[in-house]
């Protein structure tokens, strides 16, 4: 098991990009949590297998319709086994 801290930079809220990694972490059985941040980056936290991280890195990079990526940031983080399921936070 593996978790990451994703970063996400570039024109990435508004842009629905929170719901739809919800939708792919759930997809990939993937726990933990996406925010937004106030310099307009988007964070994600995720725990799981470490194929289904990879492609939700990829995911992460493509990004979503009317969404620009800027850059992606893949922090590895120590895993905890914290979550139980994914949640958008506010």
């Amino acid at each position: 098991m593996k978790r990451v801290k994703i970063l996400i930079y570039g024109e990435v809220q508004g842009k629905n990009f929170r719901a739809a990694i919800q939708e792919k972490a759930l997809m990939l059985d993937l726990c933990g949590y996406v925010k937004n941040n106030d310099d307009g980056s988007v964070t994600a936290v995720l725990e799981g297998d470490e194929t289904d991280i990879d492609e939700m890195v990829d995911f992460c990079k493509e990004g979503v319709r009317g969404a620009s990526i800027d850059d992606v940031e893949v922090i590895d983080q120590d895993f905890k086994g914290d979550f139980v399921d994914f949640e958008i936070r506010y």
